[in-house]
């Protein structure tokens, strides 16, 4: 019998742990909980869980640091919560690194139809054939969510890889923001279109300057994004 798979619950507030725990385990996974962002941190160090539901407002440590310093060392999916509806909180979540991100009040059944939307795009299937993108030095293999230049290895969420894999798929294709939107996040996902900038942002980051050789991101202003090759040096299979 396969592992359940383990989900974090870091929320300061009892009555969300029980009810998600709830939820979650009459759908076949196993919770663990904590009540601090220190706490969070320790849990997860210890546990190393399939997902992260992650409260912004804790004691000792919130959200926020939180997601920052497990995303310095891991891609774990996370679901950010918070009881403040402000964009700059859910556009600053997105920079950091969450892969969802949802508001207080919430419907139960919505947060777990949205932790196995994020694990369903997370983990592939071991029986697939791999799906390898090359354009010159730069590698994407979607089904182990890995992206190379020079070999080397880029410390992407899962969202990011999804974005870049997208659009690297589609070369000279111009992808507006709210088509990104919808094919990536999905329809359960109501966010606005800046989430894209952010996360194209963050892919940009990550790619040492000069790296990006015969290929690149390519803004189009007022539009989108679209993936640029610049020479023949590209294999898709």
């Amino acid at each position: 019998m396969a592992a359940k798979q383990q989900i974090l619950i870091c929320d300061d507030q009892h009555i969300i742990h029980e009810t998600l725990s709830v939820y979650l385990k009459n759908d076949g996974f196993e919770c663990v909980s904590a009540y601090d962002g220190e706490q969070a941190l320790a849990e997860f160090n210890r546990r190393r869980p399939d997902l992260i539901i992650l409260d912004i407002m804790m004691p000792k440590k919130n959200g926020m640091d939180v997601c920052k310093e497990i995303r310095q060392i891991s891609n774990v999916p996370i679901i950010m919560l918070t009881a403040k509806a402000e964009e700059i909180d859910r556009i600053l979540g997105l920079e950091l690194g969450a892969d969802d991100y949802i508001v207080k009040p919430f419907s139960t059944r919505e947060v777990v139809a949205r932790v196995k939307a994020v694990l369903r795009r997370f983990n592939q299937e071991d029986s697939e054939p791999a799906q390898i993108i090359r354009y010159g030095n730069l590698e994407i293999n979607i089904n182990n969510y890995d992206v190379r230049i020079n070999g080397q290895r880029l410390n992407l969420t899962p969202k990011e890889v999804e974005i870049f894999q997208l659009l690297a798929s589609h070369p000279g294709k111009v992808f507006t923001r709210e088509k990104i939107l919808s094919t990536i996040w999905g329809y359960d996902y109501f966010g606005d279109d800046r989430a894209v900038d952010t996360q194209i942002k963050r892919i940009r980051q990550k790619i040492n300057p000069g790296d990006a050789r015969g290929w690149k991101i390519q803004t189009v202003y007022g539009v989108g994004y679209r993936f640029e090759v610049f020479d023949d040096e590209s294999e898709y299979r």
